[in-house]
This record gives C-alpha cells, sequence and structure tokens, in this order.
C-alpha cells in the first residue's frame, strides 16, 4: 500500500528532494564547520549559513538576519528565550494551549526559581481571549507566552491583539510558532512579537535537528546565553562574545541540517507562502466536510476557513485513540498521531484528557486530495466495522 503520511505537524515528509541533496553535498562534498576555516569549503559553508539565515529573518519578518539563532530544535529554541530571560521570581502569562516545551521549562524555573506562571484558558473552539492576558498582568510580569497555532486543534491565535496588549504594558511577546512557520503567509513579527521560536523541520521543510530563534534587538541585552563556549570568534577571550549571533551560537553549527534548511526555504520561496496555505487550507477544509459526514465523529477546534492550520484533531464514538491510530497504519498505511501530543492542559479543556487526547491528522504541503479521500474513507469503514 502507499505511505499516506498525515503527521506533518510532527515533522514534515516528505521534503522537497533540494533538502536531501543539500544535506548529502554539505556532508559528502564541503565537510568543513562553520565560522572555523579559511579554506574554499570553509567559505562556502559560511555563506551558505548568512544565506540561510537571511531566508529564515525573511520567513520569520526580521530586519536584520542577525537576529536569527540557529537551535537544535523547537524545543531548545524556546529553552533559550525561557531560561534566558526569567529570573527569581519573575511571572509569566501564557495559555493553556501551550505545548509541554514551555509548559516544562516554565515548571522547572517555578521549582528552581520561584518564577509564577499564569496560564489562561481556551474557548470551546480553543482560542484565548486577548483580554485575558491584560486581566493577568501584575507588577512582576516579565514575558507574555502564547503559540501561533494550536498543535491539537489547529486554531490561530491573535497574536497581533496579544502584541498590542504586550505593548501597552511594556512586556515582551514571545510566539511559539512551530505550527505556523512554512504554513502561515503571516509573519510573527509583522504581527507583534518581539520573541519566536520555531521548528526547522516542520513547515520550514529542513531536517530534523534544526530550530530558529527571533530575539529582538532591544532584548538581546536582557537574554543570558545558555550555552557558552568556543563560537570561533575571540578565540582570545574566555567571556563569551556580546555580538549577535555568536552570543547564543556556540560550538559547533548542525551544518547539513542548515544546508537542508536553506534548500527548504528556498523551495517556500518559489512556491509562495500564499499558494501554500491555500493548499492546506483547501484540503483541510474537504477533510473536515468529511469526516464532518461519519456518524459518531467528533472534530475539535475552529471549522473550516482562515482561523485554522491543517491540523485536525478527532474522536470517534467507541474506538479509542490509540486503536484507531494503529489500524490506520496497519490496515491502511495511514500515517496519523494519537495521544496528547504533548499539549495536556488544552486536552483538560477540551475534555479529551481522559480519553488519552485525540487522533490528530495533519497536512503538509505535498499532501494530495487522494491522501484525504482515503483518510476520511478509512476512518467511515474502521467506524463502521467497530461502533
Amino acid at each position: 500500500m502507499r505511505r499516506v503520511y498525515l503527521d506533518n505537524a510532527a515533522t514534515s515528509w516528505p521534503k522537497p528532494p533540494q533538502v536531501y541533496q543539500a544535506v548529502e553535498y554539505a556532508m559528502r562534498q564541503l565537510g568543513a564547520p562553520a565560522g572555523r576555516g579559511n579554506y574554499a569549503e570553509a567559505a562556502e559553508v559560511d555563506g551558505a549559513i548568512r544565506e540561510t539565515r537571511r531566508l529564515v529573518a525573511n520567513l520569520l519578518g526580521a530586519g536584520d538576519a542577525r537576529q536569527v539563532i540557529f537551535a537544535a530544535n523547537g524545543t531548545d529554541a524556546l529553552n533559550l528565550i525561557l531560561q534566558g530571560l526569567l529570573g527569581n521570581s519573575d511571572h509569566v502569562v501564557a495559555t493553556d494551549l501551550e505545548h509541554n516545551s514551555v509548559l516544562r521549562p516554565l515548571r522547572y524555573l517555578h521549582d528552581r526559581h520561584s518564577v509564577a506562571s499564569t496560564l489562561l484558558p481556551v474557548g470551546a473552539q480553543g482560542v484565548v481571549d486577548p483580554d485575558d492576558f491584560r486581566k493577568a498582568v501584575c507588577s512582576r510580569t516579565r514575558l507574555f507566552v502564547v503559540s501561533h497555532a494550536s498543535n491539537v486543534t489547529g486554531a490561530i491565535q491573535p497574536v497581533s491583539e496579544i502584541a498590542a496588549i504586550a505593548k501597552d504594558h511594556g512586556i515582551p511577546l514571545l510566539v511559539d510558532a512551530a505550527q505556523t512557520v512554512g504554513h502561515w503567509d503571516q509573519s510573527p513579527v509583522s504581527l507583534g512579537a518581539s520573541l519566536v521560536a520555531a521548528s526547522g523541520h516542520k513547515g520550514a521543510l529542513g531536517p530534523l535537528g534544526t530550530g530558529l530563534v527571533y530575539i529582538a534587538s532591544e532584548l538581546v541585552e536582557k537574554i543570558a546565553p545558555r550555552r557558552l563556549g568556543g563560537t570561533g570568534t575571540e578565540s582570545e577571550s574566555d567571556q563569551q562574545p556580546e555580538q549577535l549571533p555568536e552570543k547564543y551560537e556556540s560550538g559547533n553549527l548542525n551544518v547539513p541540517g542548515i544546508l537542508g534548511l536553506r534548500a527548504g526555504l528556498e523551495w517556500i520561496a518559489e512556491q509562495g507562502l500564499e499558494t501554500l496555505r491555500r493548499h492546506e487550507q483547501d484540503l483541510t477544509t474537504s477533510l473536515l466536510d468529511a469526516f464532518s459526514s461519519i456518524p459518531g465523529l467528533r472534530c475539535y477546534g475552529p471549522p473550516a476557513g482562515r482561523n485554522r492550520v491543517g491540523v485536525i484533531s478527532i474522536a470517534l464514538e467507541g474506538v479509542e485513540n490509540h486503536e484507531l491510530a494503529a489500524i490506520l497504519e496497519s490496515s491502511y498505511r495511514i500515517q496519523v498521531r494519537a495521544g496528547l501530543h504533548c499539549a495536556p492542559r488544552i486536552h483538560r479543556s477540551l475534555g479529551t484528557f481522559a480519553a488519552g487526547g485525540t487522533v490528530r491528522f495533519s497536512i503538509g504541503p505535498f499532501t494530495t486530495r487522494d491522501d484525504i479521500i482515503l483518510a476520511a474513507d478509512a476512518v467511515r469503514k474502521i467506524g463502521e466495522t467497530l461502533r
């Protein structure tokens, strides 16, 4: 059977062919580190890293490519900001949407540094009320955090409204853009984010092991590096460089991953973000429509339209979530994800926590209409057989 991959919210697959070629070229032909050589291959690596940084800056809406930091993944990106910015007795306002990549660092900071967190509720469709951020501000509030889009419901959050409230109070806004970078044609920085963290291997179509950070210039002095060491610059000093991006990029960069990321970003630029968004929204609408006619099936999140990305969570009456995912794989070769999706609090809000979460279908740029038809038909048949 043909593999039908609908787990793009975890990592995108397949990648554009250029991505695989770029990774192999970096390893087989270049074989050089970034910022640590003056021979031809090392110079080519440095130029490729700079170009990738520029492409990321364009995607995120950053004005200066030096404000883009490469991380190991989206989790590493979030930890750089959260642990680098927050200190003793600070207060954070976040939401019940957040991934464990936010929730667990906040718990760690609470336990070790008395950092307090207010986690705002979400409505029935998985959208936070911006005014709740305003109500939660106190004298110790040092950061707002919100996911641009939920990795469970796909709901786009009102980032621009939250950013306006953050600006009114002089509080930085960190946007977790893991589910929108490469999928959505409104950049987080253009919406008012002063800090952005994202994966490089999801919508940006890079390899696993790549992550992205944007830091507004006024916050650079306030965010301490989490990783200290060699940068290939100022080697005579035992102090960490203060300039960007070296302040946050100690150790060897993932050159094959970053060059693969460049190829993914170039492919996105060729296709056009608006074109990619329309493709994914059309398929999302088709899948939601097909699911709506299946007896006993419930979809979570907003209806079809411009207020969601291609992430759809469902529950099928009479069928346990992991069983449904397992049958889809074993009988139909359709690959989805069942569980809490590392975002437990939103499942409490949706009433799906006790059932172990939901079954998530997530669409990517290479998802086809045939994939959608096969997925909907398979779920319908499973429901008819097992209910």
